[in-house]
């Protein structure tokens, strides 16, 4: 019997209704609580709030485990929504006080109470076997022109260049377009004007084919 009834309850449309609002409302107080003069005022009433949304959701997981049983523990969404709500419930000890930070991963629980978010992210899921291949690809390259950066440009400029470490993190700033001509090719000319070559070729290979 009261399988049955928190069986009714969870399949309600306002059940659903009211946890996707309460996920938004989390997400709306975390938010707030990254703010030192809204904590200074009003810290315990949004810090009371938040354990009790937190409260809740307990409630609601542990309602879905009796009602599927085993079959909750099958299902990769429900173990997603446990690991979420479970990561919570640890005590934020100094030693593990990262996981203040990680309570906000309880706004991911939106992916599972919005179907069409579920369909995008089993979409992006589905693409990993193909990206991985994509991945290596310009993984290969990238060490490829790191190597190469190394043996050219590391003697004259052992800051950008000096060692592979050294190449691969300068190469990736590029590969970002972020600052690299005054920061990286501008001052490498000075020395080697046909550097830019080099960076050209790089930059339309890892980043306008392939990484694109």
């Amino acid at each position: 019997f009261v399988t049955a009834r928190l069986r009714t309850l969870l399949d309600n449309p306002l059940t659903e209704r009211v946890v996707m609002s309460l996920i938004i409302l989390n997400a709306v107080l975390l938010g707030l609580e990254t703010s030192p003069w809204v904590m200074e005022r009003f810290g315990r009433e949004l810090e009371l709030l938040d354990h009790v949304i937190l409260a809740i959701f307990v409630l609601e997981l542990t309602a879905r485990i009796v009602v599927h049983r085993l079959a909750f523990f099958r299902d990769p969404w429900s173990l997603f929504d446990f690991v979420v709500v479970g990561i919570a419930l640890v005590p934020a000890t100094d030693t593990l006080s990262v996981l203040r930070a990680l309570r906000v991963l309880r706004i991911l629980r939106l992916i599972t109470a919005v179907p069409a978010l579920k369909r995008v992210v089993a979409g992006l899921l589905g693409a990993l076997p193909g990206m991985g291949s994509i991945v290596l690809l310009i993984g290969l390259l990238y060490y490829v022109f790191a190597v190469m950066a190394t043996k050219l440009y590391g003697t004259d400029f052992p800051a950008l260049f000096g060692s592979l470490p050294a190449s691969l993190f300068t190469l990736f700033t590029v590969m970002t377009l972020e600052g690299w001509v005054d920061g990286v090719v501008k001052p490498i000319m000075e020395k080697f004007p046909y550097a830019w070559v080099f960076f050209i070729t790089y930059i339309i290979i890892c980043t306008f084919m392939v990484l694109n």
